[in-house]
């Protein structure tokens, strides 16, 4: 046997050797049984088996499958300032207009401003600006906002801990999030909505607070007709007397029309998933929006709402004539938790300055303890600190503002408030009062990455479940089992010997194609089980080629040897020609595909390469190794 026939065989080897080396993982761990799994998964061995694995996809594993869109006139109303009614007004034609157009919102919104005579620069950049240089301006900060969003969602599911996700841009403003393996759907959600805006505002004093919603209870039971203005001044000194005395409610159950009136459209489900409201039955006809509400200082919170009145309420404070009551730089904001009081759930209402006094732009790290103190003991906190300029604004807000009330916004949910006690000059504080362990890590995820530049909204979303994923596999499986059987048995009865010899070569073109899946990290998914599928059937091709043509040479009376040196040659050319060209389009499948096509691509690439190699390499050096050995007559061919 000559020395580079040598040097074929021993590679050959080190290759069968290295594909079953870096299939053993993969093996070992599709056959290991759940009890063991749940060992060393408590033992933290199972990450390390499970990343030498070969990688799943979503549709074969399960998972959530999401398209999110940047929100763009949530960004463009961000940059804007000096608002205003009217351009508050402008901004809310241009969202209606949007949702039913086809037209880019930049030019919307564009003509709507130049259709009231007024200037862009009025709220976007500077005084002398043209409108084209302000638009050109906010289009670069939406593609900005786009890129920072890309980046942020992936170091928040990175930290979140997915395995394999695949997160890429769908045109100009939409994010597509694959997260195979997901075991909490609606936290993973959470996780990517959140956009994570971290801020301090203090609360308005409680006259002020009492005072809006004596108004508010006003119109609304001069709304309802409930008594007339001048009857006005009569009920406020009752309400008055009614909290001093700190009467417990009487609950009735109403409908949410006895509330707004018969002539009410189709009422919305409450957070309770039902129409029912529960109100105070003392005072429901003379004080309708006081009859929503309740008063829990003794428990330790403010004015509070029945979780079953939180729609209602909300719908009320958010109506156009109800905000002109409230102050200009003021807001109601709700807690972000429910909490019990004896049998009935609660949501506390908040009213607060609009303008925060720092926010999370100088927040440098957040970690999540256990509480050590009175109040907090052995509930999750979020600890955090701030850089040294966030230090300087902390303390001199806390010095401020001594016995005042502050609280902890993130989202637009109050998340905690407490009276400032002493100044505060190192920048450090905590987040209490999460519910449990796993949000209060969702929390200081999205703190430390960082808050999205806009918020997103998920648009499109597709769950697939364990067993869905385990019955691709199943299936993927018996197709891939089922038709390599047909090609053997089919090469053996057409081809006999060297039929038997192609059927090796397809055997190892399989395992080094899982080998290369397994050792690069490379994640399979249904396409590319297709992909394998019919690489099966692409892997003996060549070899079907160079069959043919060594028959025709021993047509023409040439030696065995001699017939297969040629049947090698003249095939190479074709086979090459073939397989490039079919490589060439997995590559371009591969540049321009996405996802599930991606996969199909790798796969079939992979596969395109590897039956070369076996079928031009392995099988002639099979055929070297029978013909150095003696002198064949003839070839069972």
């Amino acid at each position: 046997m000559r020395g580079k026939d040598v040097a074929k065989t021993v590679i050959i080897v080190l290759l069968v050797l290295w594909a079953v080396y870096a299939l053993w993982p993969t093996y070992k761990f599709w056959t290991i049984d759940p009890e063991q799994k749940e060992t060393m998964e408590a033992e933290g061995t199972l990450y390390e088996l499970t990343n030498k694995a070969i990688k799943m996809g979503l549709d074969l594993q399960g998972g959530m499958y999401l398209v999110l869109e940047v929100d763009l006139p949530a960004l463009v109303d961000q940059l804007a300032r000096n608002k205003d009614d009217q351009f508050e007004e402008i901004i809310e034609a241009s969202k209606e207009e949007l949702n039913v157009s086809t037209e880019n919102f930049m030019a919307i919104l564009r003509r709507n401003f130049n259709q009231g005579n007024i200037p862009l620069n009025r709220y976007w950049g500077e005084r002398g600006d043209s409108e084209r240089k302000i638009v050109n301006d906010l289009e670069d900060e939406a593609r900005s906002a786009m890129t920072r969003s890309l980046q942020k969602l992936r170091n928040r599911i990175d930290r979140f801990g997915v395995s394999e996700p695949n997160i890429s841009p769908l045109g100009s403003r939409r994010i597509l999030i694959a997260l195979p393996g997901i075991s909490d759907p609606e936290q993973a959600k959470e996780l990517i909505q959140s956009t994570a805006l971290l801020e301090f505002k203090m609360l308005k004093d409680p006259e002020v607070f009492t005072d809006v919603i004596e108004k508010i209870d006003n119109a609304l039971a001069q709304e309802r007709g409930a008594r007339t203005p001048e009857e006005m001044e009569v009920a406020e000194a009752d309400t008055a007397a009614q909290e001093s005395e700190q009467k417990p409610s009487q609950d009735k159950v109403i409908s949410v029309s006895e509330l707004f009136g018969e002539e009410e459209p189709t009422p919305v489900e409450t957070e309770e998933g039902d129409t029912s409201l529960v109100v105070d039955e003392q005072i429901f006809e003379e004080n309708p929006f006081l009859a929503l509400l309740r008063d829990t200082r003794r428990y330790g919170h403010n004015v509070s709402v029945p979780i079953e009145n939180v729609t209602a309420v909300d719908r009320i404070i958010q109506r156009g004539d109800i905000q002109r009551l409230v102050p200009s730089d003021a807001e109601f904001l709700w807690g972000s938790e429910p909490f019990n009081i004896a049998d009935r759930t609660y949501r506390e209402l908040f009213l607060l300055k609009k303008e925060a006094e720092l926010t999370g732009q100088y927040l440098t790290d957040a970690r999540v303890t256990i509480g050590s103190d009175v109040q907090s003991a052995g509930q999750p906190e979020v600890h955090f600190s701030l850089n040294r300029q966030g230090a300087r604004i902390f303390s001199r807000v806390t010095g401020a503002n001594i016995g005042k009330l502050m609280a902890i916004v993130l989202d637009n949910r109050v998340v905690e408030d407490a009276v400032i006690q002493t100044k505060i000059p190192d920048g450090r504080s905590r987040i209490t009062g999460i519910s449990d362990m796993d949000k209060a890590k969702m929390v200081s995820i999205v703190l430390e990455v960082g808050a999205l530049p806009a918020p997103v909204e998920i648009i499109q979303e597709r769950t697939i479940g364990p067993s869905l994923g385990q019955d691709s596999i199943t299936r993927g499986r018996y197709s891939a089992l089922i038709g390599m059987c047909i090609v053997v048995v089919f090469m053996i009865l057409y081809y006999r010997m060297s039929g038997m010899i192609a059927d090796v070569a397809l055997l190892l073109n399989l395992l080094f194609l899982l080998a290369i899946l397994a050792q690069f990290r490379f994640t399979l998914t249904l396409p590319g089980v297709a992909g394998i599928v019919l690489t099966i059937g692409m892997a003996v091709d060549a070899n079907v080629l160079v069959f043919e043509r060594i028959r025709e040479e021993l047509k023409t009376g040439k030696t065995v040897r001699a017939s297969i040196d040629a049947g090698y040659a003249r095939a190479f050319r074709t086979i090459l020609d073939a397989n490039v060209t079919t490589l060439l389009t997995a590559l371009v499948l591969y540049q321009f595909g996405t996802g599930p096509i991606r996969g199909f691509a790798v796969t079939l690439s992979i596969g395109i390469v590897v039956s070369m190699f076996t079928a031009l390499v392995v099988t002639r050096l099979i055929f070297t190794h029978i013909t150095a050995r003696r002198t064949l007559t003839r070839l069972s061919i």
